[in-house]
């Protein structure tokens, strides 16, 4: 299952939500696809579609996604990443009336270069090829074996290990 969420900006998304909705409905994404639409005006015909979830329902949602696609809110991409998923992100584009300003290009752009777990998309036209390489692009991302947590936790159980 696929799962594409806009988070609750109040400006629509629909460039996303349409793209996705379009390539379930040419057969190009042949599982089962739930998006959360937010304020987004556009309405998928070809997907599962809720205007927003609860706490439960999307915390359930993530957990279940074998993709997570997400705009470029830092909470949405967060939270997918605690979830053990490296989510897709496309960020909303002030040229596109998406967002006041291109920030969520920027900090996008600033989470991939120092990160480097997470995969952005700018052009929606690239997100089928992002989607069927998933698995092969995922392994070239940090999924937390490097992290800086998972090396403080390794430092602390040697120290102890040690002590006793």
């Amino acid at each position: 299952m696929i799962f594409v969420t806009v988070g609750t900006h109040e400006q629509p998304f629909n460039r996303l939500i349409k793209k996705v909705d379009a390539l379930v409905a040419d057969g190009s994404i042949d599982e089962k696809v739930i998006i959360q639409t937010g304020f987004s005006t556009y309405t998928p015909v070809h997907c599962e579609a809720h205007k927003m979830m609860s706490f439960e329902e999307m915390q359930q949602t993530l957990k279940e996604a074998h993709i997570v696609i997400t705009h470029g809110g830092p909470s949405s991409f967060i939270e997918a990443l605690q979830f053990g998923k490296v989510p897709i992100v496309v960020p909303r584009q002030e040229k596109f009336h998406e967002h006041v300003n291109n920030h969520q290009v920027d900090f996008t752009k600033l989470i991939a270069k120092r990160m480097n777990n997470i995969i952005p998309v700018y052009d929606v036209e690239n997100l089928l090829t992002t989607i069927n390489n998933y698995d092969e692009i995922v392994k070239t991302k940090n999924t937390g074996e490097s992290s800086n947590n998972k090396q403080f936790n390794l430092s602390l159980e040697k120290i102890v290990e040690e002590l006793m």
